[in-house]
């Protein structure tokens, strides 16, 4: 009788300490948003398959309703961050530094200071694609008034690949709009060149592959040297398995990228979003095989903005450590 009692009251308070122990876990998301957006890029670039992607992991693995939302890439997801309009987004270190410094060219003057870095995604090589029969096989092959497809307006590439083009000597009628769609401009005779930002593989790039013959154009030693010199952007090898078009790896130069947040969105949420999204690498490599760098290790790669409260707490109980200036 004895020990049957023991087994019910036993029983009722291990009960008892779930329904505290769920009900303790649903009080933990008191602050937690509702639903949130990631802000991506345009589609048939690398920003909307990896944000979309990573936004369904979140919303699936953590219950809360989200999606990825079509923008104009790095330096507009700083601006819709920075004023609450999208909880998350993606950006690169370019544009977080002139968005921070009241530089962005969407707001002069405005200092995105509510813009806090979760972890590392993957570096972005400029690159340069063109029609196998446009015969342009090199920067210097580019003529003179060639149509250029820059990307959206604002982007990475658009921010920085016309100067670059221009420190290289190359004259240039500009072109914007999403990497899709100059696809598609290339293909039809529209535009002679694009000139890509984007992680790799550029799903416009491998489609372009599958319909049409095209030349993946490098930087000479020379030319990527200059640019280097000229640029915040780092030395780059576009692997030769990328794409069918490369018979060996494409000299280039590249930026990094990082996930994004309010700062003053929830630190419980956010250590959630940090934990799920670096302890299942696996799964993120699913979503785009860019992921691959999408490690804790390579937060040494934000020098710009401070990590988010939530993350920070992540990087700390596992072992790294965030340096004192970028944290809030």
């Amino acid at each position: 009788m004895h020990n049957t009692t023991s087994r019910i009251l036993a029983g009722t308070l291990a009960g008892s300490l779930l329904v505290a122990a769920s009900a303790s876990a649903q009080s933990d998301r008191s602050d937690w948003p509702d639903s949130f957006t990631v802000g991506t890029a345009s589609q048939g670039g690398t920003y909307f398959v990896y944000g979309s992607g990573w936004a369904n992991l979140i919303a699936d693995e953590l219950g809360v309703s989200g999606g990825g939302e079509v923008t104009g890439g790095p330096t507009q997801n700083m601006a819709l961050v920075h004023s609450g309009d999208v909880a998350l987004g993606l950006t690169t270190m370019g544009p977080a530094a002139e968005a921070l410094a009241g530089e962005s060219p969407l707001a002069p003057g405005m200092q995105m200071d509510n813009v806090c870095a979760l972890f590392p995604m993957y570096e972005t090589p400029f690159s340069i694609t063109a029609l196998e029969d446009s015969g342009i096989e090199s920067i210097s092959d580019i003529p003179e008034g060639a149509r250029i497809g820059f990307g959206p307006s604002a982007s990475t590439s658009d921010t920085y690949f016309p100067a670059m083009l221009e420190t290289l000597g190359v004259e240039f009628d500009r072109r914007n709009g999403g990497w899709s769609d100059l696809g598609g401009q290339l293909q039809d005779g529209l535009i002679d060149v694009i000139a890509f930002a984007a992680g790799i593989p550029i799903p416009a790039v491998s489609q372009l592959e599958v319909q049409t013959d095209v030349n993946i154009i490098e930087f000479t030693e020379e030319e990527q040297q200059t640019v280097l010199e000229n640029f915040p952007v780092s030395e780059f090898q576009i692997p030769a398995s990328t794409y069918e078009t490369l018979e060996e790896d494409a000299r280039a130069v590249s930026m990094w990228n990082f996930t994004i947040a309010g700062c003053d969105l929830s630190e419980d949420f956010v250590y959630e979003v940090t934990k799920l999204s670096l302890e299942n690498n696996d799964r993120m490599r699913d979503v785009h095989r860019s992921a691959a760098t999408s490690i804790p290790e390579n937060i040494q790669y934000n020098t710009v903005l401070p990590f988010h409260p939530g993350a920070v707490r992540w990087y700390e109980e596992n072992g790294y450590e965030i340096p004192e200036d970028l944290k809030l």
